[in-house]
């Protein structure tokens, strides 16, 4: 399906773009269309060029938007029965091209094979939770007779769609965060307009392809690829847009924040987070499940372990074993089954985290393993001995780069664990469960994990956390009730 730049091509049932092409378009007003400008997509493993997507320009975002709210607020019912059937079509549809979305995590993105196809498997999981959510869309009558001016009447609330979303998603799990954003939006019955990342954006184009073809009204669904400070700030600013979905950085987020004004926003702005061993754990379990939470995806995730406290008379021992563990990782081609850590998306990044981690060195720590670059490939690194106003410490790296500090008590761990101006996720691992409970009180995070490590989600849990962790909470439910609004009916009995 390619066309001259600036012609459109109308949408047809298996109109799913091919994996490369070159020139591949946006999507509005159940039409595929190359705009005048594009930009190249390229395999950060090797520089290979995949192809060229539309850039559109600030006049296309406002026409995607202003025909996605015609559709909405003018345009047939869609019932909540119809809603629900797309999704869990859109959920086997995924399942059965699973070759073909593998193929394009993988090749645009920093994913290994392995973890691409493990996104596959999760983002058919998220879909079939918002299907789910279509016969829970319900609310609740309202206790009028609780007071006297409620006299002679009843009344109830209903949950209705906000109406536009505009979800604008990160690279780092192209497929799944673009299910978390459209799955409940879809579901609750709003419109979508979705800017994907500019490094990953053919996976974008791929789902968009899945949701028409399962059925999923063409003219309730946009695809706006482009760069933030155009397609991006044209969107979260735009007057018609009634919710903002953002997940990236922290200071993306606030410029979407002061773009958006004051409307809603659902945003998930990262972590650093970290997990404490205490003296009672199981040593090899936490070492193990630690290096798997911190270069999984190369780093390149936001609940990505960054920061170990480990109690001291098990620091040496436990920190033998990440060693042990990191330099088995087997660093190389995404497209080999047996490699464990790919590259970062792009060089840049894997300089910069080279940058942070030679910061750490000069202050005194020391590197135990990798601490190595090549090009957009940085080797999995454990550092000890990381003073505490490094970047290292109190920012996220976002990338392959662990930090082990030993403690020596834990009131000094729980200090140090909430020191950094993120709260997503942490671990604990401990023998106690009274040690445990009384950590995930005292840790200002949005979720503890027990005996495991930071990186641990299912799509069914609230995802979030305080400080500047984000704005709301995600995870399937929770999004689809961020993405309604309370209606409320009274009857007055004459």
């Amino acid at each position: 399906m390619t066309v001259a730049p600036g012609a459109t091509a109308t949408v047809a049932p298996g109109s799913a773009p091919p994996v490369w092409r070159q020139a591949a378009g946006a999507f509005w007003s159940g039409v595929w269309r190359d705009g005048d400008s594009s930009f190249p997509v390229y395999d950060p493993e090797d520089g290979a060029l995949l192809g060229y997507v539309t850039d559109a320009s600030a006049a296309d975002v406002d026409a995607a938007v202003t025909s996605v709210a015609a559709a909405v607020h003018e345009g047939p019912a869609w019932p909540a029965w119809s809603r629900r059937e797309a999704l869990r079509t859109a959920a086997s549809l995924i399942r059965e091209r699973r070759a073909l979305f593998t193929e394009v995590i993988s090749r645009e993105g920093s994913k290994t094979v392995r973890e691409a196809d493990a996104e596959v498997s999760r983002a058919v999981e998220t879909l079939r939770l918002s299907a789910e959510q279509a016969g829970r869309l319900t609310g609740e009558t309202l206790p009028f007779e609780d007071t006297p001016r409620g006299q002679d009447r009843l009344g109830w609330y209903t949950r209705e769609p906000v109406g536009v979303v505009a979800a604008i998603t990160p690279f780092n799990d192209p497929l799944n965060l673009i299910a978390h954003k459209l799955g409940p939006a879809l579901v609750a019955g709003n419109g979508v307009v979705l800017k994907p990342a500019e490094t990953t954006p053919f996976t974008a184009l791929a789902f968009t392809a899945v949701l028409l073809d399962a059925g999923v009204p063409a003219e309730r669904l946009a695809v706006v690829p482009g760069a933030g400070s155009t397609a991006g700030q044209a969107l979260v600013s735009h007057p018609l847009v009634d919710l903002v979905s953002f997940t990236g950085g922290h200071r993306t987020g606030n410029a979407v924040a002061r773009a958006a004004g004051a409307r809603k926003t659902l945003m998930e702005l990262g972590g650093n987070n970290c997990v404490i061993v205490l003296a009672d754990a199981e040593v090899s379990r936490a070492a193990q499940a630690v290096v798997a939470g911190a270069f999984g995806v190369a780093g390149q995730n936001c609940l990505s372990v960054q920061r170990v406290f480990v109690t001291a008379e098990l620091a040496e021992r436990f920190t033998d074993e990440v060693v042990t563990a990191t330099r088995l990782l087997r660093v190389g081609s995404k497209r080999d089954p047996l490699t464990d850590v790919g590259p970062l998306i792009e060089e840049r990044e894997a300089v910069r985290v080279a940058a942070w981690v030679e910061e750490a060195r000069e202050r005194g720590a020391e590197i135990r393993a990798g601490g190595r670059r090549d090009g957009a490939f940085h080797w999995p690194t454990v550092l000890t001995g990381v003073p505490a106003d490094t970047r290292l410490m109190t920012d996220e790296v976002f990338g392959p780069a662990l930090v082990v500090n030993a403690f020596d008590s834990v009131d000094d761990a729980v200090r140090q664990a909430n020191s950094t101006e993120f709260g997503l996720q942490a671990g604990v691992f401990t023998g106690s469960l009274d040690a445990a409970l009384g950590l995930a009180e005292r840790l200002r995070v949005g979720a503890v994990m027990i005996n495991d490590s930071s990186d641990f989600r299912i799509d069914a849990m609230p995802f979030g956390g305080p400080k500047r962790s984000g704005v709301g909470r995600e995870g399937v439910r929770y999004a689809v009730e961020a993405m309604t609004e309370p209606k409320v009916v009274a009857i007055r009995r004459c």
